[in-house]
């Protein structure tokens, strides 16, 4: 006995004065050599992760370890060491990004990277080449190439969840890094604001998505994300110019002399430049863009420059400080409909063109992202978002927009979960002539989210988010020349969780099944409950009754990675349902003494659909080729009481059948381009069938349409043609051709869009 305890003393003596080994190294991209935050370190059944500055230290009981490195949208890496007692082992990783199009990073889903093939709901990315390639002047000329995405009077849609808004209350929200990017007094993108001069990528999340990030992410997401400064500087500088032919139908044409305003020839000039590097603790990335055009449409002009420099201040290896900036000051000018279809299909209608006589709008958006000791994350945002439109014809407006948001995100490897939780608070100011008072809005939410990767196959997510709106306004509301409402006290008060739910099981290795289920909620915007204005062919009038809007939004789908020799991609299939009780949406309200059209709650709606997408890059032949198509089809409709009878005068709609306004049922995309040595050839293809439905006033009110439309009948195809060559290491000119068969086309009523054009375009990269 007396021997065994004396055994025992030893060895525990023994243990506890061993010492560990220490494991330690950095982490790079080794393509750039640029240091890589967040990759995972495992050896020994114990794991880590890379800090700000790519490094990782593990404690480890020496022995030999087989040591994996892992990262999203890079190939994992394994090296076998051997650890010595008391000693420090060094290793320097360099992880190369993966071919495979399902390995991609993503953020949007989670608000963590995760590979597109393992999010639960349907999610797209379209990356800077393809924005760069297409000499895109706005965000939203690229964004129609994503299957099922459309782009109606600057508000997008998709898959059919929101008609014609007339530039308010969109049902997609626009982020930048994260960050809400939506004019707050009318919801609505300003496209002219988002730097496609210093873009990375952009993610789209189709489907209702308030769980994660609120009001008007109801019909998905539109995520930004910008490029970060490089250890070698980086200089990007482009300048291009466009211009546009005859319409096939000489009457449209204005342009050309003199007597009809000045301009030979409708114009587009600009130019785009980007600088990012490093120095010392300092990330710095410039960026400007600057852009001239005299339009197709008489009166329709844009002027404007935006300023873009971002700082990051790397305190430590666990602290950065950031400062965004965008300053864009300019003036426009637009029309809202047409003087008809022939010699005024390009010529505003009477009364119906506004113009903007000087405009500033500006961001300032300061964080801060912390690593505590556990390996928790801790994100501050923040916005101060300045808007003021000196407009014609008393339709001026200014805002102010202050936005804050902690985050805290805890990885717990151990059982393959992610938390994120966090806080929002927004607050507004908004005055303006369109909507003849004073008000402000407070905005406050709360958010979890739970992802949980179980068996190495199946990752299920689940989020829940409680909103809460106060709304102060003016007490009288007028709404009429004889008509008054009102708002006890000038204060509106509402609060509304909303959940969601969401799988994906890795069936194959390249086979992802997924499901999802999502609540949407939008709260009116200032513009919809309160604008005050006339327009073309009437007036819009003030709903202070008007109500928020919810839904839901089901999924189920698949993608299938693929390869065929060096070329390898991904097909996606997806059936999907989307319901919204209280949809908002501006409707005809007066026939007579005048045309007056409200923002309404005009009923409950039912839109489902199935999308088919394929995406690929690779080798084929001695070329490199990309494709990006997909073909979407939906069935809008109004949902009917049990033994209802659809109403036409109800609905205010243009045709007899149960369809809502303003949605194309079909809708194809093609977008491919062959690099090949130094030449590129690219091709683009876009149809929309029939947009069916559209409100009854626009056909007898405005001259043209109702003929226009049965011209038309059958939607249309708009074919796109680009070649590009490298000059040397630095040049490159491209040579573009848009609508090559001179389509005469109306994405909506009134309104033309642009005949064939040309552009020509020189880049130069350091």
């Amino acid at each position: 006995m007396r021997t065994n305890l004396t055994l025992f003393l030893f060895f525990l003596s023994f243990s506890l004065f061993s010492q560990n080994a220490t494991l330690q190294g950095v982490v790079t991209d080794l393509a750039n050599d640029e240091p890589l935050l967040g990759v995972t370190v495992r050896a020994g059944g114990l794991g880590t992760a890379t800090d700000i500055n790519g490094q990782f230290k593990l404690q480890l009981p020496p022995g030999n370890y087989e040591v994996l490195f892992s990262y999203v949208g890079y190939e994992n890496r394994k090296q076998t060491v051997r650890l010595v007692e008391g000693q420090t082992s060094t290793i320097v990783m360099g992880l190369g990004t993966v071919d495979n199009l399902l390995q991609q990073a993503t953020v949007t889903a989670g608000k963590f990277e995760k590979p597109l093939g393992e999010v639960t709901v349907s999610l797209d990315v379209l990356r800077s080449r393809l924005i760069e390639n297409v000499n895109s002047s706005q965000v939203d000329e690229s964004l129609v190439k994503i299957p099922g995405v459309s782009i109606i009077d600057g508000q997008a849609s998709i898959r059919g969840g929101a008609g014609f808004s007339y530039g308010a209350g969109t049902r997609v929200l626009i982020l930048v890094d994260d960050i809400p990017a939506l004019q707050v007094d009318a919801g609505f993108p300003n496209w002219a604001d988002y730097p496609v001069e210093n873009i990375s990528q952009i993610e789209v999340l189709k489907g209702a998505a308030s769980a994660l990030y609120g009001s008007s992410a109801m019909n998905g997401i539109i995520n930004i994300r910008t490029r970060f400064a490089t250890d070698k500087p980086e200089t990007d500088v482009a300048v291009f110019s466009q211009v546009w032919g005859n319409p096939d139908d000489e009457r449209m044409k204005w342009w050309g002399d003199r007597d009809t305003g000045g301009i030979l020839l409708p114009i587009e000039t600009g130019y785009s430049f980007a600088h990012r590097r490093k120095e010392g603790k300092f990330d710095i990335v410039l960026g400007s863009y600057g852009l001239y055009r005299d339009s197709y449409n008489k009166n329709t002009y844009s002027r404007y420059m935006r300023v873009t420099p971002n700082i990051r201040y790397r305190v430590n290896d666990r602290l950065s400080l950031g400062l965004n900036t965008n300053f864009n000051f300019g003036r426009s000018g637009s029309f809202f409909t047409w003087a008809n279809d022939t010699d005024g299909a390009y010529r505003p209608g009477s009364g119906s063109a506004t113009s903007t006589l000087g405009r500033l709008r500006f961001t300032l958006d300061p964080s801060l992202q912390y690593f505590d000791r556990g390996g928790n994350r801790h994100k501050v945002l923040g916005r101060y978002f300045y808007v003021h439109n000196n407009n014609s014809d008393n339709q001026g407006n200014d805002s102010r927009m202050l936005y804050g948001e902690y985050q805290y995100q805890r990885p717990m490897d151990n059982i393959g979960l992610v938390a994120t939780a966090g806080v929002v608070a927004t607050y507004t100011t908004i005055t303006a002539e369109l909507y003849r008072g004073d008000y402000n809005t407070q905005n406050f939410a709360g958010y979890l989210q739970l992802d949980w990767k179980a068996f190495d196959r199946l990752n299920l997510s689940g989020g829940v988010r409680y909103e809460r709106n106060i709304l102060h306004s003016p007490e009288i509301i007028q709404v009429s020349a004889t008509e008054f409402d009102t708002i006890p006290n000038g204060v509106s008060r509402e609060g509304k969780p909303v959940y969601r739910i969401g799988a994906n099981f890795q069936a194959a290795r390249a086979t992802f099944f997924r499901a999802s289920w999502g609540q949407g909620y939008r709260y009116p915007t200032i513009a919809e409950k309160f604008i005050d204005t006339g327009f073309g062919i009437g007036r819009v009038a003030p709903n202070p009754r008007l109500v928020s809007e919810t839904g839901w939004t089901a999924e189920v789908g698949v993608k299938q990675g693929f390869a065929l020799g060096q070329w390898q991609g991904f097909f996606d299939l997806t059936a999907f349902i989307s319901e919204y009780d209280a949809m908002m949406e501006f409707d005809l309200d007066k026939l007579f003494p005048a045309i007056v059209f409200k923002s309404k709650n005009v009923g409950d709606t039912r839109i489902t659909g199935l999308e088919a997408s394929v995406m690929g890059q690779g080798k084929v032949g001695n070329g490199t080729l990309f494709l990006l198509t997909g073909f979407t089809a939906i069935d809008p409709v109004y949902r009917l009481a049990d033994g209802e009878v659809f109403d036409q005068s109800k609905y205010k709609t243009s045709v007899d059948k149960n369809v809502l306004k303003y949605r194309y049922r079909n809708m194809f995309k093609f977008d491919a381009e062959y690099a090949i040595s130094d030449y590129s050839f690219g091709a683009a293809v876009q149809y929309n069938s029939e947009m069916e439905a559209v409100d009854a006033i626009f056909e007898v009110g405005i001259a043209g349409v109702q003929a226009f439309r049965q011209a038309y009948d059958k939607g249309f195809t708009v074919l796109d043609l680009r070649v590009s060559r490298k000059i040397g290491k630095h040049l490159k000119v491209s040579a573009l051709c848009n609508n090559l068969l001179n389509e005469i086309y109306s994405v909506r009523p009134a309104l033309l869009e642009g005949p064939r054009s040309y552009t020509l375009r020189l880049d130069w990269k350091m």
